[in-house]
């Protein structure tokens, strides 16, 4: 879809120096949202993206239009997957953007990902013990307008926004979706019907993008992006699609929803929240530094990854909603302490680890990615907390929680450009009496402490178990 990349690119390479205040989005009262049973019980998941190759496309000035993967590109891709990260968790490959989405069947939902058929690339993973994930809207119409919505008399053309109820920017013309509005009758059920289609293929994930475009339609670097469905349709909207996803078992990651009133409507019906801006070029800019301290009351709220993850600490835990820190590009990062970080903050936040480097451009960097002492934490369901979530404390550099047989886990983050030393009595984080000590990035142990005393090597971080 020409019209997805060209909304990355705009937002990738809008400004990062904007001055605002600290605060957390404003407050908007809801009519009771609707119950759809628990959803919370997945563990963030381990997988590769196509997005690294799709950006360097379009830097490279590709149309959207003319972009694509080939068969064999793609047997490629899933080769060094279910080679070289499978052994270590990873379990899937997934679409993104950029490259055209097609609905080529009397279905009217998304069949091809360029000129590669969805159900043959979910044979191709499946092949190699490996699923697809793909990126898609549930509120976006690919199909015809007299395409019927399968078990109703309508129609998608009847999904469109018709004058029948109250939008926000009335006099806007600049749409950049097909959306489907929640109070049109059927949209129910075509999005019963979006994730029955995709359950029928054999996907489990689906990554839902530019949401708070749907619900007011304002982007904090573009502007007016389209008429704004207003909150009360944003929350009946993911209320059908949580109840249709746990329907029919699929995982939703929910991508740049403005996570209004504290986030309530996306951490009641979504899996998985984006809680910061797109990784784009990458780099400790993505990981650490752009805007660093600062928050914003729209999306995106956080400007880098650690940022965004000590923000909205207080939201995840244990069967609550999962962050979601965007990709990681490795490659693009300086050092290998830099590395280290990157992997380290998302899985000490209970993030997904989601590696995007081409296969060629991965190189040694793999090692990074199939840490066996660091994925135990992601297949633990682990989720630690920073000693403190306001951005301007350094106390938001010290990461800790507990795994379910017990031990301990801290992180110790360096988010400086020079060296700095720790000395952290374990009693400050509540951890009572001597405890031994592993360091999980050197696999080594380190002795009985009541103390982590250590020098984080800049940009780096030391990331310990404690066991009894």
């Amino acid at each position: 879809m020409n019209i997805i990349a060209s909304a990355l690119t705009v937002l990738t390479l809008a400004s990062c120096s904007d001055e605002i205040e600290m605060r957390y989005p404003p407050k908007y009262e809801l009519p009771e949202l609707p119950e759809v049973g628990e959803i919370h019980t997945y563990k963030a998941p381990l997988y590769w993206s196509v997005y690294e190759y799709c950006i360097e496309q379009e830097r490279a000035g590709v149309a959207n239009s003319d972009m694509d993967l080939t068969a064999a590109q793609w047997d490629e891709i899933i080769d060094y997957v279910s080679t070289e990260l499978a052994p270590y968790g990873y379990d899937m490959v997934c679409t993104d953007g950029f490259i055209p989405m097609l609905a080529n069947d009397a279905s009217g939902y998304m069949t091809h990902y360029g000129s590669m058929s969805l159900k043959d690339l979910v044979a191709k993973c499946k092949a190699k013990g490996l699923k697809l994930g793909v990126y898609d809207n549930p509120l976006w119409i690919h199909g015809p307008n007299n395409t019927k919505i399968e078990g109703t008399d309508y129609t998608f053309g009847g999904l469109y926004y018709n004058g029948n109820t109250e939008i926000m920017n009335p006099t806007t013309s600049n749409m950049w979706f097909n959306w489907a509005v929640a109070e049109n009758p059927g949209c129910k059920e075509y999005i019963d019907g979006f994730f029955r289609h995709y359950h029928e293929l054999g996907v489990e994930y689906i990554r839902i993008d530019f949401l708070s475009w749907y619900e007011d339609g304002k982007d904090r670097n573009i502007g007016t992006v389209g008429h704004g469905y207003g909150r009360a349709s944003y929350a009946r909207a993911l209320s059908y699609i949580a109840e249709s996803a746990k329907k029919y078992g699929i995982f939703t990651s929910f991508v740049m929803p403005h996570m209004y009133n504290d986030a309530e409507v996306e951490a009641k019906y979504g899996n998985m929240v984006r809680i910061v801006c797109d990784t784009g070029d990458g780099g400790w800019w993505h990981v650490s530094a752009c805007d660093k301290g600062k928050s914003y009351t729209t999306w995106p709220n956080c400007m880098n990854q650690f940022d965004g993850f000590t923000y909205w600490s207080h939201i995840s835990g244990r069967n609550k909603i999962i962050l979601d820190g965007d990709f990681i590009r490795l490659n693009k990062l300086d050092t290998d302490t830099e590395r280290e970080t990157a992997v380290s903050i998302q899985l000490m936040a209970g993030g997904p680890v989601t590696p995007t480097e081409m296969p060629q451009n991965i190189g040694d960097n793999v090692k990074f990615y199939t840490n066996t002492e660091m994925l135990e934490l992601n297949s633990d369901k682990f989720v630690g907390k920073p000693l403190s979530d306001k951005l301007n404390d350094k106390d938001n550099e010290v990461w800790y929680g507990q795994m379910s047989n017990g031990d301990y886990v801290v992180g110790l983050f360096n988010r400086d450009d020079s060296p700095r030393s720790y000395s952290l009595s374990l009693g400050t984080l509540g951890i009572e009496g001597e405890w031994k000590m592993r360091d999980l990035w050197r696999h080594a142990d380190e002795g009985t402490v009541t103390t982590i005393s250590a020098t984080v090597a800049a940009h780096g971080c030391k990331i310990v178990r404690l066991s009894k």
